[in-house]
């Protein structure tokens, strides 16, 4: 009686550990959590700390392209690039030149890299912020990598700043006065280095150093 018992069940017992082996066996490893690469911009802490030297000279607002003559900044909060508290705009401290950019705008990426000096060459004089709208965060991460963006980003992904300024343009570029004016609106195109100089001496009053 034993015996048959044991034959009965042995075959059983074969078979339920042969399904438990085989499950641990197709278990899949573990997958490792994705890592978020670190943001190549510099966080907006610091924006509402006014640059350490103002204009020597007033600034003038006639040009070849149409001034915006004194227009305050929209009353708009838009959210940091890399985190944070969100940046009311009006409270970024001025003199600054404001970029309205994106990763798929061919100009936005020819002239990034020449805001990015100006950022380097007016480092206690002026500040350079960027605006990224209609665009992916991986696309912005992105450029910041390959060009060496470094200047701190906000994210405006409603068009709500453009809006504000009735502007649709691709890029577009604000300057701004200590007094938190807009003493320029340029739509023109790619800026580069000597354009970018010019229209901060004539609308700032600031020198920009070679």
């Amino acid at each position: 009686m034993n015996r048959r018992l044991t034959l009965l069940v042995l075959p059983l017992l074969l078979v339920v550990a042969g399904c438990t082996a085989g499950k641990a066996d197709d278990d899949p490893a573990p997958r490792p959590a994705a890592v978020e690469r670190p943001s190549p911009f510099r966080d907006c802490s610091k924006l509402g700390t006014a640059p350490t030297s103002t204009a020597t000279t007033p600034p003038t607002t006639t040009g070849t392209t149409a001034a915006a003559g004194g227009q305050a900044l929209p009353e708009l909060t838009l959210s940091c690039f890399t985190g944070g508290d969100p940046v009311a705009l009006r409270d970024v401290a001025g003199p600054v030149v404001i970029n309205v950019w994106a990763s798929w705008c061919g100009p936005c990426r020819k002239e990034l890299p020449a805001f990015q000096r100006l950022s380097e060459r007016t480092a206690g004089q002026l500040q350079v912020v960027g605006v990224n709208t209609r665009d992916s965060r991986g696309g912005a991460q992105s450029i910041g990598e390959d060009f060496g963006v470094r200047f701190p980003i906000l994210v405006d992904q409603g068009d709500a700043l453009q809006r504000e300024l009735k502007r649709n343009a691709f890029p577009l570029t604000l300057f701004v006065d200590a007094q938190g004016q807009i003493q320029h609106i340029d739509a023109t195109g790619a800026l580069d280095d000597a354009q970018l100089a010019k229209l901060v001496r004539q609308h700032l009053g600031l020198a920009v150093p070679a």
